[in-house]
């Protein structure tokens, strides 16, 4: 009985062990081969999702200490900002630069009226020229009147011995390109003298260069400090997760498990610091404009400030975001050695 059993016994059993049945066969051999991309891919964007949830979640629970967090880096990005917006402002007084460099003509005094338009014609032509403006030696002789309160002595000359003048504004403040084009102004005929003083451009330069080094060197300063307070915040995070740390790397979890939230978290303190920083320096531009739009009003001047450009708006949020996300890593690799399980 049991040998004519034992065939039949194996007969029934060796076929289900060699076939791997229609659901392995429809699968591909999924289960020799590991899980797919889709289901790889799947995974990981979960993994993501999870830690920015997670993140919000944890921040949203200290709203009082994530604001003043994200309102200490917002002055600290609003400081350098503003006053680059503060130097972009003062160049737009564009006008006012080159009149500070303009070139005074001083032409013949037997140079009439018409030859004084014509040279002026001709000048307005010439590159590197933005604007010329001639005054005839009438028109020279009342200004003067009017500003030297000398009207009635002036009268009693014989003749008018202010010479006619035209007045060039240079395209750009360049010393160099200045005193090229005051030589060559100063070839043209009926021409006595051009006058240039150089000491105004090169007090702008001075000025200019002095605001952009100044700007530079406190933004890498408040660079730094903000790289200190994203790392030191992270820093209190990562203590108050020590324990449920140390237990996911005793579990199998990755370096990258564990920093993933973390760099989240910074990102997201980044991103709330940039939103403030936009709106601080928007409101204080507004709140100084009053201030300079009355200060001009006394010159004759319609000059206002303009607002935080949307190109530099972006640029804030993104540079935010960033230096958050750095701080946060430095933060997590500096102690991520110490979190191993015990």
């Amino acid at each position: 009985m049991s040998a004519t059993r034992s065939p039949k016994v194996s007969e029934r059993v060796a076929p289900k062990a060699a076939d791997p049945g229609p659901e392995k066969k429809k699968r591909g051999g999924h289960d020799d081969d590991g899980p797919d991309f889709r289901t790889l891919l799947h995974a990981w964007l979960e993994s993501h999702r999870s830690s920015l949830v997670d993140s919000l979640r944890r921040l949203a629970k200290q709203p009082i200490g994530s604001f003043f967090t994200c309102l200490v880096m917002a002055v600290a990005l609003s400081l350098p900002m503003g006053l680059s917006l503060l130097l972009s402002n003062v160049e737009r007084l564009g006008g006012s630069w080159q009149r500070a460099a303009q070139i005074s003509l001083y032409l013949k005094l037997d140079a009439s009226s018409h030859e004084g338009e014509a040279l002026r014609e001709q000048i307005k032509g010439l590159p590197g020229v933005a604007e010329a403006e001639y005054v005839s030696r009438e028109q020279a002789l009342n200004e003067f009147q009017q500003q030297s309160g000398l009207g009635e002595a002036l009268r009693e000359l014989p003749e008018n011995p202010l010479p006619g003048v035209i007045v060039v504004t240079p395209a750009e403040v360049d010393k160099p390109a200045l005193e090229a084009l005051r030589q060559r102004l100063a070839e043209l005929p009926k021409v006595e003298a051009a006058q240039l003083d150089l000491v105004w451009v090169e007090r702008l330069a001075a000025i200019l260069k002095l605001g952009d080094r100044f700007v530079f060197g406190l933004t890498v300063l408040l660079v730094s400090a903000l790289l200190l307070v994203i790392g030191n915040t992270i820093r209190l995070h990562i203590e108050n997760r020590r324990t449920e740390i140390e237990v996911i790397k005793l579990v199998g979890g990755t370096d990258s498990y564990v920093r993933r939230p973390f760099l989240y978290m910074g990102a997201l303190y980044g991103l709330g610091a940039g939103v403030l920083a936009w709106g601080v320096l928007a409101f204080g531009l507004n709140w100084l404009n009053d201030a300079v739009i009355g200060l001009s009003g006394l010159y004759g001047s319609d000059f206002s400030l303009a607002g935080v450009p949307s190109a530099d708006g972006l640029s804030l949020l993104l540079g935010a975001v960033l230096l958050g996300y750095i701080g946060a890593w430095i933060a997590v690799a500096r102690h991520l050695s110490e979190l191993a399980p015990r």
